[in-house]
């Protein structure tokens, strides 16, 4: 069950808080090898893959018109209607972050501004093993639609009877995805990052999966391929005090180490009392759980942290930077802006982060691993890149030129200094 430390000095907190590690040297060889193949073998290396890890053998991995219209017809109309409600805020949020920027005048006939680009192609990964994760569709497809991209691709891995979950369909249909392909794992990233006869190649890649498919978006990354930013397990962290709730608490660390057994969950409080209350309830919680051996494997990776003042647990939690961060204490507001590290905040007792993972508008798709030091979530900006414009008139040319010319000859770039030059002289 999950390990209790009560009151650890500051020079025990780096080792209290190191994400649970595993030599993946071996698996980064059979990435390495994968990616090879389809990039030597196109359509066939995934044929291969495809029939070795999902147990079938086909002959066209996009996902035709009908059935994609289909999908629909084989959900449930509340779920359908719950969908729609959280595209709708998803949305809504996502739009708010598309806005123009006005030009500046840095001197006199000196102006400068940026415009966003969308970027042309991007890949989307969405998983589909033990929990098909159709609400990432939204996550990643909405504000790739809102941003303009030209052409949006989407792979997930498909059953031994070759279909992709219906709900990751509909929500693709749905969202703006142009083009949906059966392929999964590794071999999927490789594909959207180098083409295949039937997968074009993309810009930048999308979404979470296992360990094999974040290896080959590290791999494919150092290679030049953009990848939206570097991820491991799924991970929450609740700093609470002895007005928390124990029963909430405990089914939000219960939440995300549901996700997969090398999730990690964090608690960190100022109360004794309450640290036996929260493990009582997860206890209590676990054992109704379709995914109880999941979350119990989880909770062997994660920490229970007592310390004195809330000042202390705000450092802790700062350092380290959780993916989900929810604030079940009092004074939970004030507490918030004293964060600095968190991929998103979940404030007070009414905030579950299962509501940020589904509807409430913000983006899921999150920095883990500590990266939220210095990583943002998905945006709208992530599928765009800001493009400098200058203009200058002649009397701002004039205004410039000297310190231009001077920076330049400093640096010994004569040239650089030649091209100001050469226009006062033509004036």
């Amino acid at each position: 069950m999950i390990k209790l430390t009560k009151y650890p000095s500051p020079d025990q907190w780096e080792e209290l808080l190191a994400r649970p590690y595993s030599d993946n040297a071996p698996l980064m060889a059979s990435v390495k090898e994968i990616i090879a193949a389809v990039q030597a073998k196109g359509d066939t290396a995934l044929r291969h893959y495809t029939a070795q890890f999902d147990g079938i053998e086909l002959a066209d991995f996009q996902v035709g018109r009908a059935e994609l219209e289909q999908a629909g017809n084989l959900l449930t109309d509340e779920l359908k209607a719950a969908i729609q409600q959280a595209k709708q805020n998803i949305e809504a949020f996502h739009r708010s972050q598309h806005k123009s920027e006005d030009a500046v005048e840095t001197m006199p006939g000196v102006l400068c501004w940026r415009e966003n680009r969308a970027i042309n192609k991007v890949g989307l990964y969405i998983p589909g093993g033990t929990a098909p994760l159709f609400s990432t569709v939204l996550m990643l497809a909405i504000p790739a639609a809102l941003a303009g991209c030209a052409e949006i691709i989407l792979c997930s891995p498909c059953n031994a009877k070759g279909t992709i979950h219906p709900a990751i369909l509909y929500c693709a249909q749905l969202a703006g995805v142009h083009k949906v392909y059966k392929i999964g794992g590794a071999q999927a990233i490789a594909a959207m990052a180098y083409g295949t006869q039937t997968v074009p190649a993309v810009y930048k890649i999308f979404g979470p999966g296992n360990q094999y498919v974040t290896a080959a978006k590290q791999l494919v990354q150092v290679a030049g391929i953009a990848i939206d930013m570097p991820a491991g397990p799924s991970e929450v962290c609740v700093l609470a005090d002895a007005a928390a709730n124990p029963a909430y608490v405990a089914a939000d660390l219960l939440a995300q180490a549901e996700h997969g057994p090398d999730s990690q969950v964090v608690l960190v409080t100022t109360s004794e009392s309450f640290v036996q209350s929260c493990l009582e309830e997860i206890e209590k919680q676990v054992i109704h759980l379709t995914r109880k051996d999941i979350a119990l494997r989880a909770l062997s990776n994660s920490r229970v942290i007592l310390v004195k003042t809330m000042l202390e647990a705000v450092q802790i939690t700062d350092q380290y930077a959780a993916e989900h961060l929810i604030l079940h204490c009092e004074n939970a507001d004030e507490i918030a802006v004293q964060i600095k590290n968190a991929g998103s905040v979940f404030i007070g007792p009414y905030s579950p982060e299962s509501i940020g993972d589904y509807a409430s508008g913000t983006n899921h798709t999150l920095p883990t691993n500590g990266y939220a030091r210095a990583y943002s979530g998905v945006s709208t900006d992530s599928f765009v890149k800001k493009i400098t414009y200058q203009k200058l008139t002649k009397d701002g040319l004039n205004n410039i030129a000297k310190t231009v010319m001077v920076m330049a000859e400093e640096e010994g770039l004569q040239a650089h200094a030649a091209a100001v030059k050469i226009r006062l002289g033509n004036q």
